[in-house]
């Protein structure tokens, strides 16, 4: 088998490598409801996600009314506090995640997640599924610091760091992904499949996939 162009794949988690809008919907909702406040339906959650559970909150909050400061930490922390009792219920790989995570270790690559998400609740529903060990690290939102989430580049540098470095690229779902990638100096594939905060073929990915059996594919493309 020829050389893979690539020593390290980055994932983003939410959108990206799992479908997890149901359950960081239902947290959601629950922390709603304690404000008073309507339901996001769950087919809707996913323009939502992306940018950690406070953005998430705040721009629920504010599309139904507005935004209580003083009220803020607290709802905060009853909807992050709801979504680790029941994290992995209804999230699961996208179809053909599995195939493409073997795919990737027969090939010798070194997998990493890059994600918004806190690290400890990103490291919890990836052991729900049994995915942990597929990684060689997991970086979250607040593993550096709330000022290097993404779009910023920080991550990024931290993930090839810690995975041995060598030439890497990074996959994603929405402008988060994309300027962080961008950045750092990587190439970056976008997931049609994903919560995008644009149109798929808006947000300047290299390579556009449709199905994770695409991507291996995609990436030897890149070299």
């Amino acid at each position: 088998m020829a050389k893979f162009p690539f020593d390290v794949v980055g994932f983003d988690l939410d959108g990206t490598l799992l479908d997890t809008s149901h359950d960081i919907g239902m947290a959601l909702n629950h922390a709603l409801a304690i404000a008073g406040r309507p339901a996001v339906p769950l087919d809707e959650v996913s323009r939502l996600i992306g940018g950690g559970s406070a953005q998430l909150l705040r721009a629920a909050l504010t599309e139904s009314g507005g935004v209580d400061e003083a009220a803020f930490d607290g709802l905060q922390a009853q909807l992050l506090a709801f979504y680790a009792e029941n994290i992995a219920d209804h999230t699961r790989l996208f179809p053909g995640g599995l195939a493409m995570l073997d795919a990737f270790a027969a090939r010798g690559v070194t997998l990493a997640v890059a994600t918004n998400k806190l690290e400890a609740l990103a490291v919890q529903v990836l052991d729900a599924l049994g995915l942990t060990e597929r990684f060689a690290c997991v970086i979250g939102g607040d593993t550096l610091g709330p000022a290097t989430a993404k779009p910023k580049p920080d991550m990024l540098h931290a993930m090839v760091e810690r995975c041995g470095g060598g030439r890497a690229v990074f996959v994603g779902d929405t402008t988060f992904d994309m300027g962080a990638a961008r950045a750092a100096g990587l190439p970056v594939v976008a997931v049609r499949f994903g919560f995008c905060d644009l149109p798929p073929d808006e947000l300047g990915a290299d390579v556009v996939i449709g199905h994770f059996d695409e991507l291996v594919g995609a990436l030897e493309g890149l070299d």
